[in-house]
């Protein structure tokens, strides 16, 4: 294929990355006949235009998660409180609950009961600004950084601090999930603050809207049966409920 035009080089690499496959740069530099640094050019041109997410050695096809929390937040908002409400009938009176950074989780901070005598814990800048505003919930927020991308705090002092916790129901955040990578995260650092909280956490909820299954992350956070509930929107495709089972999941229909 060293006869490629350049354009049309980089086009066959973003359909690729379109179709949800990740490509690396050694394997594309070999099949195209050009060095990698060109791919790399063609890979950081398509970052640029918001075409996949650059890794190290290649690049990810780009997640509908990985926006930062504030578009997020915005978005498919009717969808995220169908998967809150199912959420909430999980919860049991007295529990410790800890709402990780996520936009489904802002959902969740306004349907969770207040007749329950729940304690909530949160990391998130957003979700604590919702439990603010109620009265009928006492809630305590992580100190640290506030990483504006992620939108709370998930630095060593908040994983610290989460090392000190005992929580009954944790409901995670995450920005891909499949059978074979599970639960997997863009920032780095906010990987690592959610293994510790899987670590003090009795039981782990995850909600997901059907654009986050089978897809992948650079990094891994826990495999499916990490997850003791996986709540999923009632449309989400039989053949992929079934995987996700069969990988471990007990899955929960919105």
């Amino acid at each position: 294929m060293n006869d490629t035009p350049p354009v049309a080089r980089r086009e066959l690499i973003a359909q690729r990355l379109d179709q949800g496959q990740t490509v690396v740069a050694a394997v594309l530099a070999e099949e195209f006949s050009v060095s990698e640094d060109a791919i790399r050019r063609d890979l950081r041109a398509l970052a640029a235009q918001g075409r996949c997410r650059r890794v190290y050695g290649g690049a990810l096809p780009i997640s509908p998660m990985s926006a930062s929390m504030s578009v997020r937040a915005a978005e498919d908002i009717d969808r995220k409180h169908v998967l809150a409400k199912a959420a909430a009938k999980l919860v049991c009176p007295g529990e410790v609950i800890f709402l990780d950074n996520g936009s489904a989780n802002l959902a969740l901070a306004a349907e969770l009961p207040g007749d329950l005598g729940l304690k909530v814990i949160t990391n998130s800048v957003p979700i604590a600004s919702v439990l603010f505003q109620r009265q009928d919930l006492d809630f305590m927020i992580l100190g640290g950084v506030v990483d504006r991308e992620v939108g709370g705090v998930i630095d060593a002092s908040a994983v610290l601090a989460v090392q000190q916790l005992s929580i009954d129901r944790c409901f995670l955040g995450a920005c891909a999930l499949s059978v074979r990578h599970g639960v997997c995260i863009f920032d780095a650092g906010d990987a690592a603050f959610k293994r510790a909280l899987i670590g003090v956490s009795e039981a782990i909820v995850l909600m997901a809207l059907t654009e986050k299954l089978e897809t992948r992350a650079p990094h891994r956070v826990a495999p499916l049966e990490a997850l003791d509930t996986l709540i999923l929107e009632a449309d989400a495709p039989e053949a992929m409920q079934d995987d996700l089972a069969q990988a471990g999941a007990k899955i929960v229909l919105a």
